[in-house]
């Protein structure tokens, strides 16, 4: 094998294991706090030091893993102060994405929200009120940061702090009664997308944030 062909093939190794990790972070299989053992999880997952670490530090990039002194490396674990600065940031961020998006979303990217909705109908009906939690491409926030051409409010929440949000709002997604009403506040927002209010969809976004922090912070202070 060529060392150019080397190099792909690490990388595709470190990009195949930063998802599988980056996915059991997010879904609490890896536990907030928990170690991450290098020669560990190269036993559990196959793979060689190399790519692990370089999964390790686009992890650590994601603000999902960080390095303790005298400790390695292990999961992110966020007091409920720092949670409630991220939804700050969010309440405020997404607002005016939704705002941008109502301007500048395309009518097929209406009806692409719309299909969204439907897909979560039926995994909610499947599943007994569990909210859909999945990748970007059929993620419903992610969709409408997309909507808003704003690059620079696109990186940054879609590259920066999306994985970090994801973690609580799969908690969340858990509850069927805060599944139910994030749901409703959904459908609310692509009306008001689809009418081109950029004041009515920047203040149901907000809300919802907002709703989505207090559901949070009680969840933490009973944990």
């Amino acid at each position: 094998m060529s060392e150019s062909e080397n190099a792909t093939t690490e990388n595709t190794l470190a990009s195949n294991i930063t998802r599988t990790l980056r996915d059991a972070i997010v879904c609490g299989d890896l536990a907030p706090g928990s170690k991450l053992s290098e020669p560990k999880l190269s036993k559990e997952y196959n793979i060689s030091r190399g790519p692990l670490r370089e999964a390790m530090r686009r992890l650590e990039s994601m603000k999902l893993v960080k390095y303790v002194p005298h400790g390695g490396a292990r999961v992110i674990t966020l007091d409920l102060p720092q949670v409630i600065e991220i939804y700050h940031i969010r309440e405020a961020l997404e607002g005016k994405a939704a705002a941008l998006a109502a301007k500048n979303i395309t009518d097929e990217g209406i009806e692409n929200l719309k299909r969204l909705l439907k897909i979560a109908e039926e995994h909610m009906a499947a599943t007994g009120g569990a909210y859909i939690q999945a990748d970007a491409d059929i993620d419903f926030h992610y969709r409408v940061i997309q909507a808003s051409n704003n690059q620079m409010l696109i990186h940054t929440l879609c590259e920066e702090l999306y994985y970090l949000v994801r973690m609580y709002r799969y908690k969340s997604s858990l509850q069927p009664s805060r599944s139910l009403q994030a749901f409703k506040e959904h459908q609310h927002l692509v009306l008001a997308l689809e009418q081109r209010d950029e004041q009515l969809a920047e203040l149901i976004m907000r809300k919802h944030i907002v709703r989505a922090r207090e559901n949070i912070e009680q969840q933490l202070l009973n944990s």
